[in-house]
């Protein structure tokens, strides 16, 4: 059986947290934790998540009606309950505004992949959601189409929201995700971004499997090409108002872009020159150019 005391202190430690970190000003961002199939414990509206103490944890049930707590559960519960619905598994749902990937979620930019190791191997493919009104149930739809396949979502022109096993393991997610979309936005500060390998990143996939953790680039059996290039969530991009604009599309993505928009014209393409020909033409256009003067 459940603690629910235990479950409301974690939740306000994790509710410091986010405030500490500066992914929820003032009173943004809720925190909730499932304790049993129709109870979900939740962060009550309009308090700041880093002064949080048990006795403001309010309870909800499953269709967002309030149970019991003497403050005014989240606006945002619907979010939460609709995750629970979809995840069965799933025991905790984070939601706040971290700066660096709510970047991303006004540009609606897609997050990269195959850049760093450990965001391979923890989150994958990062998907943006269509923009909603906060508050409602149609909020809430935004993330059906894609919450089987990640442990967290992007809210475009809004925040994250990430889920887990528990308050920590659901807070992680976002705290990984910010740090990377960080060290994007650095490094392209510097120069570019530089891409792993296509080789390299079917590595990291078969770690991650050993692990434990699922991904879905390995339950499609996606090509080489395929694993670097956003693919698992692409066809979602279109409602959601996602393009690469920022940040090109890695090496690999691009070659099969470039392969497959064109395949019936092979024989169009220009015929090789080797160095030593190139050289001598140049050479030859040049003296011609001279005598000319």
């Amino acid at each position: 059986m459940e603690n629910a005391f235990k479950r409301k202190q974690q939740i306000c430690e994790i509710g410091q947290r986010l405030y500490n970190k500066g992914f929820a000003a003032a009173n943004d961002g809720n925190i909730t934790y499932r304790l049993n199939d129709n109870e979900v414990l939740c962060t009550p509206t309009m308090h700041s998540k880093g002064f949080l103490k048990p006795e403001d944890i309010c309870l909800v049930d499953m269709e967002g009606n309030q149970i019991a707590g003497r403050k005014k559960r989240s606006s945002e519960a619907l979010l939460h309950l609709q995750i629970y619905k979809e995840r069965p598994d799933v025991k905790s749902v984070v939601h706040c505004h971290p700066p660096h990937a709510t970047a991303f979620a006004i540009a609606r930019e897609p997050i990269p992949q195959c850049v760093l190791p450990e965001v391979e191997v923890f989150l994958g493919d990062v998907p943006i959601s269509r923009y909603e009104t906060p508050g409602g149930q149609a909020f809430a739809d935004t993330i059906i189409p894609l919450v089987k396949k990640t442990n967290v979502v992007i809210l475009a022109n809004h925040g994250t929201v990430s889920w887990g096993e528990d308050v920590e393991r659901a807070y992680w997610w976002t705290e990984i995700l910010d740090a990377y979309c960080r060290m994007l936005m650095l490094a392209k500060s510097i120069g570019k971004v530089n891409y792993l390998s296509a080789e390299h990143t079917r590595e990291l996939l078969d770690l991650k499997e050993k692990w434990g953790f699922t991904d879905p680039r390995n339950d499609q059996e996606m090509e080489n090409c395929d694993l670097c290039g956003n693919d698992v969530f692409r066809d979602s991009w279109q409602v959601a108002g996602v393009e690469r604009k920022a940040f090109a599309a890695p090496p690999q993505a691009l070659g099969r872009s470039t392969a497959t928009s064109t395949p019936s014209r092979p024989s169009a393409a220009p015929a090789a020159v080797d160095e030593q020909q190139l050289v001598e033409m140049i050479t030859d256009k040049v003296m011609a150019a001279m005598k000319g003067k």
